[in-house]
């Protein structure tokens, strides 16, 4: 592998490479693969690094601590109002399936007596 400077003729950047010869069996000729690894400061003379689509690296996006604290404790709220309503409805379910196993047993003994009586 070795190190490639071509300047841009349009921007009069330079830009560096790291370049690696192969050979193409089809075109029976030797290639080069290139991936970019950035380029040249023209005050410093220093290779900058890109992230090979000419964007500005992003800088480093800082929390609001506070922030999320505030949200922990409002999603702490809502989980336990939501708890409190799971506990109410299951309470109600068993209540209303305990009333439908007494109506069932009712019938059942209604469909009994009448089956007796014909």
């Amino acid at each position: 592998m070795s190190i490639v400077k071509l300047k841009d003729k349009r921007t009069g950047t330079t830009y560096v490479y790291e370049s690696e010869s192969y050979w193409d069996k089809e075109k029976k000729q030797p290639r080069n693969k290139r991936t970019l690894i950035g380029k040249i400061d023209e005050e410093t003379g220093e290779t900058v690094p890109t992230d090979g689509r000419g964007r500005k690296r992003k800088s480093p996006v800082e929390k609001d601590a506070g922030k999320d604290e505030a949200l922990i404790s409002e999603y702490q709220k809502q989980l336990k109002e939501k708890e409190a309503v799971i506990k109410q409805l299951t309470a109600e379910n068993q209540q209303l399936k305990k009333n439908l196993s007494a109506v069932l047993e009712s019938l059942h003994m209604i469909t009994d007596k009448y089956e007796e009586n014909i």
